[in-house]
């Protein structure tokens, strides 16, 4: 099958730290190549990838200053249109740009909403306006605020199975990855009254943002590390005990998450949006709603068998079966557009 994977333009594909959109297109993109698709992947420069790759725009936006996102993806959407002849589907999963170029030709298109959705004013309109556009979410909590969408199906996030080694022997502390927002507040504390050191892969996006966000939870208990790769995360996700994800908000997935299991490192997680659907309570890890009943799991966490973690991971959460799921996506649009085409061109 010839398929147009469509990235995001705030990183590079994969991206070189922060990224979950783009490192999800990337092992995607990869997989569908490695199954013998030909895959063309339309991101910013800078982009690394075994497929075709169709960069029409400088370095990703984050890396750049003074970057325009109108005129970058004005640039981006131009290049995929003026060559969707060329493929059986279009993959999107850049946000809401396309839709009126996408519904105005003829080759199938899907689109995954990699991030919260929300009852904006602004959102909502546009929503009502396209709700024709296939859509795919990649939770079921992530359709809850908008159900009426044209929803075609749900396809978990994957990494690949081999890009995290199982750890049956932790150490002795506890391991927040992600942006601060999404709990690291909530997370020193949960460490502190634990009694247990935790360390931090957390993204810096500039100093303003260090000294506001992050600089004012630092403790004697709390290690910085940064921004990490896939290295650096299997060195932290592997060693630790548990991974904290005291999300407070309606999370659409959290690869976090799936990356702990693969290490074979429970989550303790706050049960928000897609959390439940991710985190098994008393197999994978502990659901929670507040600080001290987290702090009452990581006193449990040995009850958690690091295997199952590592087994879980495997039989839902690969790449393989991310790309397996979005194929069979693939080929209903496709075989409905050629039923289509063929009917349009029979006798009345």
């Amino acid at each position: 099958m010839r398929i147009a994977q469509v990235a995001p333009l705030y990183e590079s594909v994969p991206p070189r730290g922060y990224g979950g959109a783009e490192r999800v297109v990337s092992y995607l993109t990869e997989e569908l190549v490695r199954q013998g698709h030909e895959v063309t992947l339309f991101a910013s420069s800078g982009s690394v990838t075994s497929a075709r790759l169709v960069a029409p725009y400088g370095m990703a936006l984050r890396r750049g200053e003074h970057r325009n996102l109108a005129a970058c993806s004005t640039l981006l959407l131009e290049a995929v249109f003026e060559r969707a002849a060329g493929f059986d589907l279009l993959h999107f999963h850049n946000s809401v740009l396309h839709f009126p170029l996408a519904r105005r030709q003829r080759v199938p298109f899907l689109t995954t909403l990699p991030g919260r959705l929300e009852e904006q004013p602004d959102l909502v309109p546009l929503y009502r306006k396209f709700d024709d556009v296939p859509l795919i979410s990649v939770s079921e909590a992530q359709r809850v605020p908008l159900p009426w969408l044209r929803w075609v199906g749900t396809v978990y996030n994957g990494i690949p199975a081999d890009l995290y080694t199982f750890r049956g022997r932790p150490g002795g502390y506890l391991a927040f990855l992600g942006r601060a927002e999404k709990g690291l507040r909530r997370a020193v504390a949960i460490a502190e009254r634990a009694g247990l050191p935790l360390k931090v892969a957390v993204q810096v996006r500039d100093e303003e943002h260090f000294e506001s966000a992050i600089r004012p939870l630092l403790r004697p208990h709390v290690e910085l590390l940064g921004e990490i790769g896939d290295a650096g995360k299997a060195e932290l996700l592997g060693g630790a005990l548990a991974l904290l994800f005291p999300i407070h908000w309606r999370e659409s997935f959290g690869l976090a998450m799936i990356e702990a299991l693969a290490c074979g490192t429970p989550v303790v997680a706050f049960r928000g949006g897609a959390v439940p659907e991710v985190i098994a309570d008393g197999e994978t890890g502990f659901l929670c709603d507040t600080v001290e009943e987290a702090v009452a799991a990581v006193a449990r966490i040995s009850e958690i068998s690091r295997r199952e973690c590592r087994r879980v991971f495997e039989e839902r959460f690969t790449a393989e079966r991310m790309a397996r799921e979005y194929l069979a996506l693939y080929r209903v649009f496709v075989e409905s557009a050629a039923s289509a085409a063929r009917a349009a061109v029979l006798p009345a």
